[in-house]
């Protein structure tokens, strides 16, 4: 991930301007918000966490592989505003996830910042010296997203591994972010399709109608013409693994396809997002080594914080 600052006394109308989704929400310093940030036609640059710390001073998390084109995007946007786009590249993060996050992560934490972080409320930040802690994270579970100087990172690393926090990597961060429901950049959604087909039009603030951002233009359109596939969740009935560009199919034909999918050891079945051209009540199967399988169609999110929330 990577840290951007914007800075300056119109660093919120900016923010307005650049995201779907809008920071007029964020009044309480610490506060967060997820957003899209979108093209002129609508389609997905990127997701994003907003913070807002001071009117002057708003915090952007954007994802790694897409930093270069955010940054630049924000970076030519800018000039119309009395703002500063600082990419924090003397910055880097840890999360610390799972529902023991908090009581293991405190006793590696500063003095001064424990209690404070234990009292944040899910997605709110702490700001302490060079410190930025946030109670997000991308797993489903409680958890903290910890911003420190490049050089301090190391050290805090061996403090975690010292606490018997164990090191995960990202097939593991991938398997729960898909229990979870939460899209991925680059498969779930992209520069090809916009919030409506990504089941993100909660992410969506069209409510202030005064108030124009990069993309409502077009996304108006697409919804006024209710044309966008839908984008649901699927659970495969037999055995077999679902995989990202499998096609589904009703009545033989094609339909859809899987975005993301994997194996659930929460709900020990096969698991799956998917962009479908029907309506919810239609049967679907899924393409899998030159057979069609069944899936049933489920609401997102699968599992959270341990708890199955569908039936299957």
């Amino acid at each position: 991930m990577r840290a951007v600052d914007i800075t300056g006394p119109e660093a919120r109308a900016f923010l307005r301007y650049l995201l779907a989704n809008d920071v007029q929400k964020l009044r309480t310093s610490g506060k967060a918000l997820y957003s899209c940030l979108l093209q002129h036609d609508g389609t997905i640059l990127d997701d994003l966490i907003a913070y807002f710390i001071r009117e002057d001073w708003f915090r952007l998390v954007v994802n790694a592989n897409t930093t270069a084109k955010d940054i630049q995007w924000l970076q030519e946007a800018a000039p119309g505003y009395t703002v500063t786009v600082v990419p924090r590249f003397d910055l880097g993060m840890l999360a610390v996830q799972g529902p023991h996050a908090a009581t293991k992560l405190l006793p590696c934490l500063p003095d001064a910042i424990q209690n404070p972080v234990f009292a944040l409320p899910p997605f709110h930040a702490l700001e302490q010296a060079d410190w930025f802690i946030s109670r997000t994270g991308y797993t489903g579970e409680d958890g903290f997203e910890i911003i420190l100087p490049n050089d301090q990172l190391e050290r805090f690393w061996q403090q975690l591994a010292a606490a018997d926090i164990q090191p995960c990597g990202l097939g593991a961060r991938d398997t729960l972010r898909l229990e979870a429901g939460m899209n991925l950049y680059g498969q779930d959604m992209d520069e090809q399709v916009t919030p409506w087909a990504s089941g993100l039009s909660w992410t969506v603030d069209l409510r202030d109608t005064q108030r124009h951002f990069i993309g409502r233009t077009a996304l108006e359109q697409a919804q006024a013409n209710d044309n966008s596939p839908r984008f649901i969740g699927v659970v495969l009935v037999g055995k077999g693994i679902l995989r990202s560009q499998q096609t589904l199919y009703a009545d033989g034909k094609p339909v859809g396809c899987i975005t993301s999918g994997g194996f659930a050891p929460t709900l020990q079945r096969s698991i799956g997002l998917a962009r479908v051209n029907v309506d919810d009540d239609v049967p679907l199967t899924v393409g899998i080594r030159r057979k069609q399988l069944p899936v049933q169609p489920v609401k997102p999110p699968f599992v959270r914080q341990g708890q199955i929330l569908v039936t299957v």
